[in-house]
């Protein structure tokens, strides 16, 4: 279950971001893996599993899942999410509805929300640096002391926290340490300290 930090993934972006931004963390993602080997990506489906989104979900996946780079088109995000990742969350995941359903469940109803789980440990959008461990205890205080995923990227000097990931079991009720698939030091690897947030 991955949240980008909408700041840092515009700064970081490729095209800039157009519309005014919320410092939150927001819905990338919902993406099923494996624990070892390449995630699956673009399963087929069922014709059932293709219909189109519920409008009653359309107004809360707006607010948790927006497409920060283009705030006019939304749908055509969710749907390359859904495409991409979702079709391949069969059985847990039953269809595109179910599968939208499941991710509202758990950044609304479940808190699974890595702005507030940071806020909970007074760690704030302030732009301070922040150290890994902190936000790694931040985030494991919340999920049952299991390891998350984090993404950071670097520009002019300065290190930011772009994506959080929360792992979970194939049934999404429970977590698990987020596995480390590139071990060493990558492109996106957080320092150890001065993560800016």
């Amino acid at each position: 279950f991955t949240q980008q930090y909408q700041p840092a993934a515009c700064k970081f972006h490729h095209t800039p971001c157009k519309d005014p931004l919320d410092k939150l963390f927001t819905v990338h993602g919902l993406w099923p893996s494996n624990f070892n080997g390449p995630d699956p990506e673009n399963c087929k489906v069922k014709p059932t599993a293709s219909q189109t989104i519920d409008t009653s979900l359309k107004p809360q996946l707006e607010i948790i899942w927006p497409n920060v780079f283009n705030r006019a088109d939304h749908e055509s995000f969710w749907q390359k999410q859904w495409d991409k990742h979702g079709t391949c969350g069969s059985p847990t995941i039953i269809d595109k509805n179910h599968y939208f359903q499941t991710v509202i469940r758990m950044y609304i109803t479940e808190k699974q929300n890595v702005s507030y789980i940071l806020s909970k440990a007074n760690i704030n959008p302030d732009g301070k640096g922040r150290t890994r461990k902190d936000i790694q205890i931040a985030i494991r205080n919340s999920t049952n002391d299991k390891e998350p995923k984090l993404k950071c990227q670097t520009k002019n000097g300065i290190t930011e926290l772009v994506e959080v990931s929360l792992c979970s079991n194939y049934l999404g009720k429970n977590f698990i340490n987020c596995p480390n698939k590139t071990p060493g030091k990558t492109r996106y690897s957080c320092p150890t300290n001065d993560i800016h947030y």
